[in-house]
């Protein structure tokens, strides 16, 4: 019997990260990410994930945004690659700061 890989989901058809649903989701292992279409594909992750924490399904470069619902949630520090872990140590947030412009 097959084992179900982790699950990660894309919301919105601009998100460059998806939400990842798995206390499994760790480095090396491929977790599927499925779209609100039903389409679904397989991503290999670097980094554990812990649940409810997001995946970049792109490349994401310094100071580019990083999309999750196809809002920006802030802007990139480092450069991402598809598959890396997206948290407090790789985005910096726009979010309730007065020294970001729109």
């Amino acid at each position: 019997m097959d084992k179900k890989l982790p699950l990660a989901l894309k919301v919105n058809d601009l998100d460059n990260v998806a939400t990842v649903f798995s206390n499994e989701a760790v480095s090396g292992c491929e977790v599927e990410i499925r779209d609100k279409k039903g389409n679904s594909y397989t991503l290999q992750i670097h980094g554990d994930i812990p649940y409810g924490h997001k995946v970049a399904l792109r490349d994401v470069h310094v100071g580019e945004d990083i999309i999750k619902y196809g809002e920006s949630l802030g802007v990139a520090t480092h450069e991402i690659v598809t598959g890396d872990y997206v948290h407090v140590h790789n985005l910096d947030s726009k979010r309730a700061r007065g020294d970001w412009e729109e």
